[in-house]
């Protein structure tokens, strides 16, 4: 097996067992294929650890085992496969769940989220796309679906070096799935949609949401296909107004209202962008009880990190000045690069310019088939707090 040697005093991270060796880490390296599997040493020649080896890549390797003794094999990979889903079977009353996280999961750069009777495979790295076939054999043997999708993100695709495209990898993939989510029930289309269909690691969030329902007038920011609004209106809320920039997933937000029994409530749709509605209801005067701010990624990288503080600094000045008092701000951010010291702080600030007291009532995340690799803090992706406006 080929060999990468690191520069001196760039081995600490690996031995913490954070599973990325950077291209700037990388003293020398013998003449690798991309995509091969390769043995990391430190300076002094002792083993740290091998994996997937991309020189296109920033993160040039990608760590699968810590062990050098043990073989990267079809067993290896339907051992770790094994392990993830079985670390799910705590999660009840849905269909749909994520069944392997990447780096959460120790299978650096792979995805895959069941839907129903249905997998979309996520591609993130080149090693697991010359392994794919293989990948997607172990689960059709272990899950039996009907179908299998591979979801290719044409960013990651540049970035990685990937060949792939979206397309059917395994069975049938219908245009649209109804899935089941604590007794409620959602359309998603794996092929279009967002993300891989549905916003899965928001699932435990939406259960807090209903517990604050009742009798609430509801606006619901980046609302998607209407997930939030869906729990809000089964649980007693007064009515819901969604704004999503997509007329599609507004479709798909009333067609779940339909699906659920609510849609003769008082629902209101705003395709529009949400920064300029919320402008727009402050100079109205329009107030609500609960507002639900769950903005997309705003800092991809720590190079939009300030930027995006300001975006989220301004949605939650507009969501703090919008509802009345005693009222609920749910708020979130999915950027990597915003901690959730970070996200505090927003709020912090935010409640002082907009002449606001709020009290933080609960710290959310993402939801348990998403864990969160101690030695990897960029598995931590969702941030969110439950506050109350005073």
């Amino acid at each position: 097996m080929k060999k990468v040697i690191l520069k001196k005093g760039k081995e600490r991270p690996l031995q913490f067992h954070h599973p990325w060796v950077f291209s700037g880490a990388i003293n020398r390296a013998e003449e690798i294929t991309n995509g091969e599997i390769v043995e990391v040493f430190d300076s002094s020649n002792q083993f740290l650890g091998k994996g997937f080896y991309n020189s296109k890549s920033q993160i040039t390797v990608r760590i699968l085992e810590w062990d050098r003794d043990t073989e990267i094999s079809e067993d290896w990979w339907r051992a770790r496969i094994i392990n993830a889903i079985k670390s799910r079977e705590h999660i009840k009353n849905t269909d749909s769940i994520r069944l392997v996280y990447s780096e959460g999961d120790f299978i650096p750069g792979l995805i895959i989220d069941k839907y129903s009777e249905y997998l979309i495979v996520q591609i993130l790295s080149l090693g697991i796309e010359m392994n794919k076939e293989m990948i997607i054999k172990i689960f059709v043997d272990l899950i039996h679906p009907k179908g299998v999708y591979e979801r290719v993100d044409e960013k990651i695709k540049e970035l990685e070096g990937l060949s792939g495209i979206s397309q059917i990898a395994f069975g049938e993939i219908p245009e649209e799935i109804v899935i089941n989510e604590n007794g409620n029930k959602f359309s998603v289309n794996i092929k279009d949609g967002q993300k891989t269909g549905f916003y899965l690691d928001q699932r435990e969030n939406r259960e807090y949401v209903k517990r604050y329902s009742e009798g609430r007038k509801v606006l619901d920011c980046f609302s998607f296909t209407g997930g939030f609004s869906v729990y809000a209106l089964k649980f007693g809320a007064e009515s819901v107004s969604l704004v999503d920039s997509s007329e599609e997933s507004l479709k798909i937000a009333m067609k779940n209202f339909e699906l659920n029994g609510v849609s003769n409530k008082e629902i209101k749709t705003l395709h529009c962008d949400a920064f300029q509605e919320l402008r727009k209801f402050r100079d109205r005067g329009e107030k609500f009880d609960m507002i639900i701010l769950d903005p997309p990624k705003l800092a991809p990288s720590k190079y939009q990190k300030e930027k995006a503080l300001r975006a989220y600094k301004d949605i939650n000045i507009l969501g703090m000045k919008l509802l009345n008092p005693g009222g609920i701000l749910f708020t979130f951010s999915c950027s990597g690069a915003v901690t959730g010291d970070d996200l505090l702080r927003v709020l912090e600030y935010a409640a002082i310019d907009s002449g606001k007291t709020i009290q933080v009532i609960q710290k959310l995340s993402q939801s348990s088939d998403h864990p969160i690799l101690i030695s990897c803090p960029e598995t931590e992706y969702l941030k969110g707090f439950v506050a109350r406006v005073i």
